[in-house]
């Protein structure tokens, strides 16, 4: 029985680092899409949102077989109660993509957000992806360094989230009301996708080595 009951729990992570891998690949395609008007790709983006829904919904659904039939305890039981949690937080970021990928469909054939903020999201974006390859990555192998970079990654695009902010609302800004709107929105998207992140990186942490890291205060 505990033979099979590692089996599961093996079962359980493989799962994990499935969803995201691709919601790695989710945000992706979104910000290219974003960045480059990409209205193919964004759809796509969107079209493939309920495959990671799916594979959350079955992962849940083996945690709590899990949790019913083996009734885990200790380190056990807090990895299969994390996976719920963390399968929780990766469709969230699923749907942060998805978000960033309806906003260029919906502003096409223009680009989302004027000139001037660009570059500023495009550095969003890159960070955004980075910080879901690595994540991917720490699911697998339980690196707590990768846990450190992505709370780097994740004050680099807080920094960035308030320079759109600045931007927006100073009053040098010649936006119409919906470039205002816009790149609030997407700017959010962003910070959010981060945000869901560093909390599954803080779980992986805790259940690598014990030590909590308490959640910031937004």
């Amino acid at each position: 029985m505990r033979e099979v009951f590692q089996q599961e729990l093996r079962e359980v992570q493989d799962g994990l680092v499935e969803i995201a891998g691709l919601v790695a690949d989710s945000i992706e395609k979104a910000t290219r899409a974003f960045n480059e008007s990409d209205v193919s790709l964004a759809e796509e983006v969107i079209a493939e949102d309920p495959r990671i829904d799916q594979a959350t919904v079955a992962l849940d659904e083996l945690a709590i077989t899990i949790l019913a039939r083996q009734q885990p305890v200790a380190r056990d039981l807090r990895i299969v109660v994390s996976a719920l949690r963390i399968s929780a937080s990766l469709e969230r970021m699923g749907d942060m993509s998805t978000h960033i990928a309806q906003l260029s469909r919906y502003r096409f054939p223009d680009k989302v957000v004027p000139k001037s903020l660009r570059s500023t999201f495009a550095e969003m974006g890159r960070l955004d992806v980075e910080i879901a390859r690595k994540l991917a990555r720490l699911l697998d192998n339980e690196d707590v360094h990768l846990a450190e970079e992505i709370r780097n990654d994740d004050d680099k695009i807080d920094a960035l989230h308030l320079s759109v902010f600045d931007k927006v609302l100073g009053e040098t800004w010649k936006g119409e009301a919906v470039d205002t709107v816009d790149a609030t929105l997407a700017s959010r998207y962003h910070e959010r996708f981060a945000d869901h992140a560093v909390s599954i990186a803080k779980k992986v942490q805790y259940l690598a080595t014990g030590d909590w890291v308490p959640e910031p205060v937004n």
